[in-house]
């Protein structure tokens, strides 16, 4: 009986241990860390505006080059997907939404067919006007609910693990408990989906925002890991027509 007693209680103090270890991190000094990390928070809450610039390449057909360019103030974002040299641009401004499909030869001066983006669609542009660049940024406001999840090491290294959720999909973010940096991010969306991407280098914009310029990305669909760098401006002027239908 003695010994059955004793079991239980190293069980009971392991288990309190690992309550107080993942107690003693909170999911804002996470948060904290990762804005003091890349610049300070008072530089993200000056974000009014963001183009973000992407190569997406596995060797394959099927490689593209993305452009995002979102203003805030006017809930507007374009979204422009090249792929063979072929330009599909996907737009939001309000509550309006729309695709433009390019038509006719190649060798001619580009002409589109324009059409309406499903509400569901524009759903998820609207999700990633706010949550592209950083997902957890005011996530209260967005209406996320975060928990530590607790410690997982990633690339050798321990990492704090938050999970958030709401909006119909779930976050599982991890950041590097040393430097405070997001290492890894998994978006399972609302189809079951689930999106990873690791990150493995940084680099700093000319507004002062440090974010992820290389990564490696996953989608749970076909398996195949894909090369993505990027770079960020923010700030900048963005053109009016970029948000015209």
């Amino acid at each position: 009986m003695n010994r059955y007693i004793k079991i239980f209680l190293i069980a009971v103090v392991a288990q309190a241990g690992l309550y107080a270890q993942t107690a003693a991190v909170t999911v804002d000094a996470i948060f904290d860390k990762y804005y003091q990390a890349t610049g300070g928070k008072a530089l993200w809450d000056g974000v009014q505006t963001y183009t973000i610039k992407q190569a997406y390449r596995a060797g394959t057909a099927n490689d593209y080059d993305l452009t995002v360019q979102s203003s805030l103030p006017q809930q507007a974002m374009s979204k422009t997907r090249t792929i063979m040299k072929r330009d599909f641009i996907y737009g939001i401004k309000g509550t309006d939404g729309w695709i433009k499909i390019p038509i006719g030869s190649r060798d001619k001066v580009t002409q589109f067919q324009t059409s309406d983006m499903s509400e569901k669609e524009r759903e998820t542009m609207r999700r990633e006007l706010v949550d592209l660049v950083a997902p957890f940024d005011d996530y209260t406001q967005k209406g996320y609910i975060a928990t530590v999840v607790g410690t997982e090491q990633i690339n050798g290294k321990p990492a704090n693990q938050v999970e958030m959720e709401g909006k119909g999909v779930k976050y599982n973010l991890y950041f590097d408990a040393e430097s405070g940096l997001l290492v890894r991010e998994k978006l399972t969306l609302a189809t079951k989906e689930v999106q990873t991407r690791d990150h493995t280098q940084y680099a700093k914009s000319a507004y002062g925002i440090s974010y992820p310029s290389e990564s490696t990305f996953v989608s749970s669909i076909d398996k195949k890991p894909v090369k993505v760098t990027t770079t960020i401006d923010f700030n900048q002027a963005i053109p009016d027509n970029t948000f015209a239908r």
